[in-house]
């Protein structure tokens, strides 16, 4: 191998390729707009241009010619990870039949419905008016977001035609292109699929369960894996993944789907992210079966053999930690980390701010600010593992003083959201 490893991305969900890339003694480059994210310290090298733009990412590079390119747990830099392996010659080219689906909602309901996929009612437009004429005819409750959006920004759900203007609004301000989807809510238990193709052929297909933050709309707020699911269903939804998965067009690399199984009937999938899925999923299903999907993707990029196959079944659960406070704040103090680093169970515990960070309210998923990931021998013994990895950690955030004046918040991590 000759050249860097080129990573598209250095926030906290990139953390794990430059771990894997250092692990192995690949150099690596950084490309993200922002010069403080926190994967940064883990990077060899920095560009700081938009990696939605990859004639900008190759003028930053110079003469440097990335041995691979890589991206993860974002959908911002798909279609420049398609068109920098391209321009590079690499030995894995990011499939461009998945980037339009896994980046606009829309164009993901009408592929699903071509595969066969049982759908639901939904509507998209980038006019407000004609998406809320459109939007009454579907059955409410529905969930308004960014046709193009992720990570939770811009969602609302609404039970009420006159709630639809604000809701399309917010959603709109989110919205790269403008257009707005409007879907009919799916009741039922919300979980994802995770899988990891090799030749056309899936190495694993693992289901997760979520369950969201109080009050939010659709921010995830614990994880665990494996979800409790009979076998005939869980086959049902591997197979499901793998017709989606050759729909996309997607032979060898990873996809996350969002779906929803509802008490009766078939299993609803959301949408597609046609690469590794975010908040801690691949420290989960590391911990849970010893699956390690990061360094497959580094040695899919690179060229390299990989076989990401289960080696345990064990349960595992991640939980998300967020700011407290519901207006912006300054973390004070982090203490408990190292105490909850020490109780038996626990496989990760990780902060991404420091003490003097500014902190967002905990509303989307970009805003976490660290997670706790604990492994047991039953779904009880995880939970235990993580109530106890909760009490140790204490957070202390005030509110900053542009905010509207209130005492200091400090407690466990458990009920920070």
């Amino acid at each position: 191998m000759t050249g860097p490893l080129l990573v598209l991305g250095a926030a906290e969900e990139q953390i794990p390729l430059y771990r894997e890339a250092r692990r192995r003694g690949v150099p690596t480059i950084a490309v993200d707009q922002r010069a403080d994210r926190p994967a940064l310290r883990y990077a060899d090298g920095f560009r700081q241009v938009s990696t939605h733009d990859a004639g900008a990412v190759a003028a930053a590079l110079g003469d440097v010619r990335p041995a691979g390119v890589v991206a993860a747990a974002s959908d911002a830099g798909l279609r420049a990870w398609h068109e920098l392996c391209l321009r590079y010659g690499t030995p894995y080219v990011y499939p461009a039949s998945a980037i339009v689906p896994s980046t606009d909602k829309a164009a993901f309901h009408e592929l699903a419905r071509r595969a066969g996929v049982a759908g639901y009612g939904w509507a998209c437009s980038a006019d407000p008016a004609e998406l809320a004429a459109r939007a009454a005819a579907l059955r409410l409750p529905l969930v308004v977001k960014p046709a193009d959006g992720s990570g939770s920004k811009g969602v609302r759900r609404v039970a009420s035609l006159a709630a639809l203007p604000d809701a399309i609004a917010y959603a709109q301000s989110f919205a790269r292109d403008g257009r707005v989807i409007a879907e009919e809510v799916v009741a039922g238990r919300q979980l994802v699929v995770e899988t990891f193709l090799r030749g056309g052929v899936p190495c694993f297909t693992a289901v997760l369960e979520k369950d969201f933050a109080p009050g939010g709309d659709f921010v995830v707020r614990r994880l665990r894996c494996p979800a409790e699911l009979d076998a005939a269903t869980a086959d049902r939804l591997a197979a499901t993944a793998a017709r989606l998965c050759a729909a996309l067009g997607i032979v060898d690399g990873p996809a996350d789907f969002d779906v929803v199984l509802p008490p009766a009937g078939p299993e609803a999938v959301i949408e597609v992210n046609a690469r590794l899925g975010g908040n801690g999923i691949s420290r989960l299903l590391r911990s849970a079966l010893g699956v390690d999907n990061v360094a497959a993707l580094v040695s899919l990029a690179l060229g390299e053999d990989f076989a990401p196959a289960p080696t345990r079944a064990r349960h595992a659960l991640l939980e998300l930690v967020g700011s407290p406070l519901a207006v912006e704040g300054e973390l004070v103090d982090a203490a408990g980390l190292a105490a909850a680093r020490r109780v038996p169970g626990v496989t990760d515990a990780e902060l991404f701010a420091a003490p003097g960070d500014r902190v967002r309210p905990f509303d989307q998923s970009g805003h976490k600010i660290g997670h706790v990931a604990t492994v047991g021998d039953s779904p009880a013994a995880a939970e235990r593992a993580l109530d106890g990895a909760l009490r140790e950690l204490r957070l202390t955030v005030r509110p900053l003083p542009a905010a509207p004046a209130g005492p200091v918040l400090e407690g466990d991590a458990h009920v920070l959201n």
